[in-house]
Parts: structure tokens; C-alpha cells; sequence
């Protein structure tokens, strides 16, 4: 659905005249809360006038089906509400059938302070909304959102079977058995056995040759030295907890996965194609959680920079008088960004794609590690987009191309001062020429 535009210049709202231009001549405004909805329909005639209806609404599912026939009463279907915690989602859900909704980020919304209520909110989203003076948030299909909310959620597992792990090697470490130092993996088959075997019989000095793997290339005498410890009866509760708790969140995770490729089954041509990208062909839930996260129409970023921007992974804007700020990135991207940095920092130790490995060691040599980090997390972004976009495999040959030389170097005062400064010079003040 889309907008109406006239030609009308003024908006009147209680005979004052407003310079602003008029967008849509037909549009709600919602303040969404735990328990209740406010909504403001803003309905502008020809001449500018614009009466507004007002009406609350109950959270409740029959009060969002009542209010998607009120706004059908008055041939509303352009609405915008502002995302509020998780509250937003099933009103979100109901009015996406007959409207079109759009989610305004708080920040460009914000109403004037000491001015606030909740009917007001609602009639300030409206008329921000009627002067089309609200930047949209990107809201991906429902069978995507569906994805992304399975693919958080292992997220939100893995995060807490590391803590778990942490919690039982910390145990461990307490009671001086040094696994980590003999085992490459402390929850690995061969060390689960032996701590299962301490904790089954305390304080019993046993032989570990039984339960080693034969693989393992550890000698058998060092392992045998590491396990000379004592676990505390206290200590020993805590890590059979620890040790449960991680056996039943590896059951969860498990589960979690065989749903999430069931929900990405249908996407499998965009996941091969995203899995041709440099760090994202070993594990398949790399490449479905970036696709749960930016979707597979690229459409809606019209550009590989607006989808750089929305991932966070570019300089924001901070400029006044000419003068830069701050180029910090920014919050943007909680859940695709730090896929993004992991991918990077596990390419550039690789020597199997030296257009990610030259890009980062350039850019790191002046402007440190991290920013280094973020600009081959925004060269995969790019790709991504463009693979997307044309339905073409990654190909590195447009990164080898030489860059082409410039034969105009133009440099600011400032700039060049700064390049000295890099290099090490120091900049002082000319003397003051005395005469002789």
C-alpha cells in the first residue's frame, strides 16, 4: 500500500498555521503499551484542516480486532506506532493484513518533554507521521521474523551453555585438576569420563589409562599428574550441576537446530549462495542466522551502503561546523555483528583468500585492528548484498583488480597535518626569525 501525496503545503491544526508539507491525508498514530493502545487518526481535508479521531484500545486480542475495524471505518491503512520492548509484535501482526504499518525506531519520535501524555504521543506519532517525518525500521516477512526469532534463541543457548562451562571449569580449576591443560576439550569424551569418575568416587586414586582415547596425544603420565587434586563435597554439588545443566542445554540446542533447518528449508538457494562467501561455507548456521537477520530480498536496501548502515558496520554520522566528532559505528546490529567480526577474525588468519587478508593488514597498518576488523565485516555485507542481488556466486576477482593510481594527491591543511602526525613527526610552531 502506499501513500497518498497531494499538493498541499501548510498543515492547520487549532488555527495555527504549520509550514509543513502534508504527506498522507489519511493516517493513525499509535502509542502501544503492556496493557493498553492509544490511537490518533489524522484525517486532512483539501484545504490543509485536519480532524483528528481519538480512541483507546485493550492489548487483549479482541481489542486489536476492534481496532483494526475502526481504523477500516474510517478507510485508515497507513499506520505507524513506535517499537516498544516486545508489546509492538502482536499488534504488528494484525494490522499487517489490512494496513500498512510502519515501526518508527523511539528516537525519531520523541516528543517534547513536560509535554507528555499518552493521547498526546499518540497524536504526535500521527502528525510526524502525516509530514512523513519518520524514518522506517526494516521489518523482514513473518515467515523470516519466525526464523529469526529460533535462531536467537540458539543464540540466546549458546551463550548459556558458555557460561555453564565456565561456571564447571572454574570448579575445576578450584579443586586443582588441570583437564584444560592435558585435554584440548574439557567437556570432550575423554575428560567428561574422568570427572564423571572423580565425582562418582571422591578422594579414590585411580588410574585414567581406561579412560583416555587412544588418539589423544597427551602422555598418559601427564594426565595421570593432572588429575591429582581434591574436590570439595561443595565444590563437587556445584560442578554435578553445572555438568547437568550442560547436558540439558546441549539437548535444547540440538532440538532448536533440527527446527531451525526445517523453518530454512525453503530459503536453500539463498543459503548456498550466501555460503560461496569467504567464512560462512563450514557451518550452515552462520549463513541462516545472516539471513535470518537481513532476509533474502535485498529490495529493500536500496543500496549495499543502506544495508552496511542499518548492520552498523559503517561510521556514523557526527559532524558540526565542519568538524568530525566521533566516527564510531554504531549500536546497530547487536545480533548480525558480532557473526560478522567473528567470521573476520577467523579469515585473516587464513592465506586462502588474500583479497579479505591484504584489505585488512592496509587498513590495519594506519588505523589499528579494530577498525580493520570492521571494514572486513562491511566488505562481507557488501558481497553478501550483491550476491543477493544478482543471484551470482562470491568471485574475488573484482578485489584483486589493482586499484587504480591517482594522479592528483590534494590534501587539507588539516589532513596533511594529521598524515605527519602518523608518521611520526612532530608539529611545532615556526620560530621567530630574530635579527642579527
Amino acid at each position: 500500500m502506499t501513500s497518498h501525496r497531494r499538493s498541499c503545503n501548510y498543515k492547520i491544526s487549532g488555527g495555527v498555521l504549520l509550514a509543513f508539507k502534508i504527506f498522507r491525508f489519511n493516517c493513525c498514530g499509535l502509542d502501544v503499551h503492556k496493557t493498553w493502545i492509544f490511537a490518533c487518526i489524522g484525517l486532512t481535508d483539501a484545504n490543509g484542516r485536519t480532524e483528528y479521531k481519538e480512541k483507546r484500545f485493550s492489548s487483549f486480542s479482541r481489542g486489536l480486532r476492534d481496532l483494526a475495524a475502526w481504523l477500516a471505518s474510517y478507510n485508515c491503512t497507513d499506520v505507524c506506532m513506535e517499537s516498544a520492548g516486545k508489546y509492538w509484535i502482536p499488534v504488528f501482526n494484525v494490522l499487517e493484513k489490512t494496513c500498512n504499518v510502519i515501526l518508527a525506531h523511539p528516537k525519531y519520535t520523541k516528543p517534547q518533554k513536560g509535554n507528555k501524555t499518552d493521547r498526546k504521543d499518540a497524536k504526535w506519532i500521527c502528525d510526524l507521521f502525516m509530514c512523513d517525518m519518520i524514518k522506517p525500521s526494516f521489518i523482514p516477512p513473518a515467515e523470516i521474523r519466525h526464523l529469526r526469532d529460533l535462531v536467537r534463541y540458539r543464540f540466546k543457548l549458546t551463550n548459556m551453555l558458555t557460561g555453564e562451562k565456565n561456571r564447571a571449569q572454574n570448579c575445576l580449576t578450584v579443586s586443582n585438576l588441570k583437564l584444560d591443560d592435558v585435554f584440548s576439550d574439557v567437556f570432550g569424551k575423554s575428560s567428561r569420563s574422568i570427572t564423571e569418575y572423580i565425582l562418582a568416587h571422591p578422594g579414590e586414586t585411580f588410574d585414567v589409562t581406561p579412560f583416555v582415547d587412544r588418539r589423544c596425544k597427551t602422555p598418559i603420565e601427564e594426565i595421570q599428574a593432572a588429575v591429582d587434586g581434591a574436590v570439595s563435597p561443595e565444590q563437587a554439588i556445584k560442578l554435578r550441576q553445572c555438568l547437568d545443566h550442560i547436558d540439558e542445554l546441549e539437548k535444547h540446542k540440538a532440538e532448536m537446530e533440527r527446527e531451525i533447518l526445517r523453518v530454512s528449508d525453503p530459503y536453500l538457494d539463498a543459503l548456498e549462495l550466501i555460503r560461496t562467501v569467504p567464512g560462512f561455507d563450514k557451518n550452515p548456521f552462520t549463513a541462516i542466522q545472516i539471513l535470518s537477520e537481513i532476509g533474502g530480498d535485498m529490495s529493500v536496501f536500496p543500496t549495499d551502503k543502506h544495508l552496511v548502515s542499518w548492520a552498523g558496520c559503517c561510521p556514523r554520522n557526527d559532524q558540526s561546523n565542519f568538524k568530525i566528532k566521533s566516527t564510531r559505528i554504531s549500536r546497530a546490529g547487536s545480533y548480525l555483528k558480532p557473526v560478522l567480526v567473528q567470521v573476520a577474525n577467523a579469515l585473516i588468519k587464513s592465506k586462502k583468500h588474500p583479497e579479505i587478508t591484504e584489505r585488512y593488514r592496509r587498513i590495519k597498518s594506519h588505523r589499528g585492528h579494530k577498525k580493520a576488523i570492521i571494514a572486513v565485516c562491511r566488505m562481507l555485507l557488501t558481497a553478501i548484498w550483491h550476491i543477493l542481488t544478482d543471484l551470482k556466486p562470491y568471485t574475488a576477482e573484482g578485489y584483486l583488480a589493482p586499484r587504480p593510481v591517482k594522479t592528483e594527491k590534494i590534501l587539507t591543511t588539516s589532513q596533511a597535518l594529521n598524515l605527519l602526525k602518523l608518521r611520526g613527526y612532530v608539529i611545532k610552531d615556526d620560530l621567530p626569525v630574530t635579527a642579527s
